[in-house]
């Protein structure tokens, strides 16, 4: 029974994520809202510090959200002269940045599968290709107010998701990770809260 327990962990955690199930765009539905690896590619059981599926999943899920925020950060400089939200840019993707990093060398030494298992899917805390366009024709206030819905999803769902790891996964560095996104995504939710109350 040791197959379907990882299993359902893993879905477990995508569905907390909320990866596909309901909330998706028509566009999407044609694929399978996920694409649960064979039963000879899953991770090894947890032994001693080895990676089990919650881990691995949210580590993926961690590239794929991170992936997504980036270049919405990016758009601050040219969007905003507002030195608040330009600070307050520069210090969330720093962050993350550094979280993506941990996260790749990660997922590289528990030589998990290279593809993204979420490409294609949008899901809470991600920007979609028509909200981006909207980032990039917007500015100043209007920027403003795009940007702070879409950072305070963000960061709520990677404090959720990480939360979720922090009492589901085995392997203490990325536990350890998950850890520090709830510290970072909690501080910078606080400092988004003071620019922008609303």
């Amino acid at each position: 029974m040791r197959q379907p327990t990882a299993f359902t962990v893993l879905i477990g955690v995508l569905l907390v994520a909320g990866c596909g199930i309901g909330q998706r765009d028509a566009a999407s539905t044609a694929t399978p809202p996920v694409t649960a690896p064979p039963a000879t590619t899953a991770p090894p059981a947890p032994t001693g510090t080895a990676f089990n599926p919650t881990d691995i999943a949210w580590l993926q899920l961690t590239v794929a959200m991170t992936e997504r925020l980036l270049p919405v950060l990016d758009l601050v400089p040219a969007r905003t002269t507002d030195p608040a939200w330009r600070q307050t840019a520069t210090q969330v993707a720093t962050t993350r940045r550094a979280d993506l990093d941990r996260a790749r060398r990660l997922l590289a030494d528990a030589a998990a599968p290279t593809t993204n298992p979420h490409e294609g899917h949008d899901m809470p805390g991600m920007v979609t290709a028509p909200e981006m366009t909207a980032l990039r024709a917007a500015s100043g206030q209007s920027f403003h107010r795009l940007l702070a819905g879409h950072l305070r999803a963000h960061l709520a769902q990677s404090v959720r998701v990480a939360t979720a790891e922090q009492q589901s996964g085995v392997q203490p560095a990325t536990v350890a990770l998950a850890a520090a996104v709830v510290r970072s995504g909690t501080t910078d939710l606080a400092r988004l809260d003071h620019l922008d109350p609303g």
